[in-house]
């Protein structure tokens, strides 16, 4: 699985309705409305690096009221409740 983050600005006016739109779409898993430099963040779960540029600039990028993005790529997921599950064998 390939994970992606992006960081969107959008319409401060539609913020909640940008937000829901890009939710709808198939691809992504999580979507954050934030404090800071950006107005939401959205977190993309694809199977291959293709399905990235469709999901990215071909349609989350498109939603109405999204003024601009920013797209990281992860090498590697660490997480606390990953290793949970990982030592949880038998529980």
């Amino acid at each position: 699985m390939i994970t992606a983050i992006v960081m969107i600005k959008a319409d401060v006016h539609r913020i909640p309705e940008v937000a829901e739109a890009i939710a709808e779409i198939d691809g992504v898993s999580e979507v954050y409305s934030v404090t800071g430099g950006v107005d939401l963040i959205a977190v993309v779960r694809v199977r291959r690096h293709e399905d990235l540029a469709e999901v990215i600039p071909g349609r989350v990028n498109k939603v109405p009221g999204v003024t601009s993005s920013d797209t990281h790529i992860s090498f590697q997921t660490y997480s606390k409740h990953d290793l949970e599950s990982a030592f949880a064998i038998g529980w």
